[in-house]
């Protein structure tokens, strides 16, 4: 018998009616049908409608923010949510290179370059330390903000990514945004439901990007929100991802750039019936995440669980294997058996339109994505 053979038991008897054990499917039981027949009769199913609406009101309220923007995914939300801090062409932008191909990509869209530290063992996310010991190693304070005294570039924002939905120590690397003049702008795209001290990620940052991917806790199928307490930056937000259009009851005017990224209003309804129910799936989750810990520490492996005056939503849960070959083994033996699993992101370093960024040693990040794996976390 496989030495993982009990962990693929436990875990097709928490999902006992499924023959492929998925990592995350979504789970519709609420007004989902409801919502989607009222939107079909009433024809407004593109991107003007009363669920955008809603939905748009349902983030604020939940994020604990003035104004959220319904998007059409969440790497369109990073991307705009960076370009209203003010990251421009030739600028840098540093975030962590553990993360999902989406955090760098939106930066890159922005005609920006990432810089990759390194992350927190705890929170697998990006380390305030690894930031302060860049900046007073490259960093230098000039009148208009914070330039890499290497490349001579502006750093321009800071983006860290809570990872799995496990939020980074938000008060340490504010700390060191500040002294540095640097904005922070979170990537809480895995996050919804989560807190760092009694309040939710994305309202911590100048601005906050959320997904709603068929995979996340709550979907729209496809869709984002771009959330901040600035009313301002959040008009902005609607109005150049809605192409900029000057309203007018027929002319078309635009006054800037803008992006086609509206969230249909087909979309906005399914996100709408989701969040009605996020209270419950967290609950879910939460227990799932008890009977892991409480299995896994029988069987000598590490379950990841959240941290001290935080609140993960659990979006994937995940063991730490000892090495990369046990790592490797779990992965095999998992599939084979129908239980999806899989390792944490390749670092982005390690790709090829991002080979040539800034780094520092990346200790942990490499230690981490050595031994992580993400185990089913679907809501039961």
């Amino acid at each position: 018998m496989s030495k993982f053979q009990p962990v693929i038991n436990f875990i097709k008897q928490a999902y006992p009616k499924k023959d492929l054990v998925l990592l995350h499917e979504p789970t519709f039981r609420g007004n989902e049908k409801e919502y989607l027949a009222n939107t079909i009769d009433s024809t407004f199913v593109s991107s003007v409608g009363p669920y955008v609406d809603k939905f748009e009101t349902m983030m604020a309220g939940l994020t604990k923010t003035e104004k959220a923007v319904a998007v059409v995914n969440g790497t369109a939300a990073i991307q705009v949510a960076l370009r209203l801090a003010c990251v421009k062409q030739g600028d840098e932008v540093i975030t962590q290179a553990l993360t999902f191909v989406a955090t760098a990509n939106a930066i890159l869209y922005n005609g920006a370059t990432p810089i990759f530290l390194d992350v927190d063992i705890d929170t697998m996310g990006l380390s305030a330390t690894a930031v302060e010991n860049f900046l007073s190693e490259y960093g230098e304070l000039r009148e208009d903000g914070c330039y890499n005294k290497l490349s001579g570039k502006r750093i321009a924002a800071c983006l860290p990514m809570h990872t799995f939905g496990f939020p980074v120590h938000l008060d340490e690397l504010l700390a060191v945004c500040n002294k540095w003049n640097i904005p922070l702008v979170e990537d809480a795209a895995e996050s919804i439901g989560s807190e760092y001290k009694g309040k939710p990620t994305g309202s911590y940052g100048l601005l906050g990007a959320f997904s709603f991917n068929g995979n996340k806790v709550v979907t729209s199928g496809g869709g984002g929100a771009i959330v901040s307490n600035n009313v301002q930056l959040g008009i902005a937000a609607k109005h150049i991802t809605t192409t900029a259009k000057v309203p007018h009851a027929y002319e078309y005017a635009h006054d800037a750039l803008g992006y086609n990224f509206r969230m249909p209003n087909l979309n906005a309804a399914l996100a709408c019936a989701q969040l009605e129910q996020l209270s419950g799936f967290l609950d879910d989750k939460r227990l799932l995440a008890e009977e892991y810990q409480s299995f896994f520490k029988r069987q000598g492996i590490q379950f990841r669980t959240e941290l001290p005056d935080t609140k993960a939503n659990y979006w994937l849960m995940c063991v730490e294997l000892e090495n990369k070959i046990e790592r490797d083994l779990f992965l095999k033996t998992t599939n084979e058996a129908k239980v999806m699993t899989r390792p944490i992101w390749q670092l982005m370093f390690r790709l090829p339109m991002y080979a040539h960024c800034q780094k520092d040693a990346q200790k942990n990040a490499t230690y981490l994505e050595e031994r992580i794996v993400n185990i089913p976390s679907s809501v039961r």
